[in-house]
């Protein structure tokens, strides 16, 4: 394993796909801003699904996020999440 970027763009419609379906919202991933909040007028991510997302995202990017990656990390909007997820991320190489 080593630590590659992935493609932005990838990750940003992974993550919006799966906000959307925890908000359990009927909208296209291009309906949601990056700036958008996770817990705002739009999307309502709690810490549990938060979790259960993460788990997601790591299986439809085929990527593996090390639990040490979130202490002291506050996620407050779509792109802090994607931001992560691309920088952080273990993939084969």
């Amino acid at each position: 394993m080593s630590v590659l970027k992935l493609d932005r763009g990838r990750v940003a419609q992974a993550v919006k796909k799966v906000v959307i379906a925890e908000s359990r919202l009927a909208i296209s991933p291009d309906q949601v801003a990056d700036d958008e909040p996770l817990n705002g007028a739009l999307l309502r991510i709690n810490s549990l699904g938060f979790v259960g997302m993460l788990i997601q995202l790591e299986e439809q990017l085929d990527v593996t996020l090390s639990d040490d990656l979130f202490v002291g990390r506050s996620f407050t909007t779509v792109a802090d999440l994607v931001d992560v997820i691309q920088n952080h991320s273990e993939v084969s190489a």
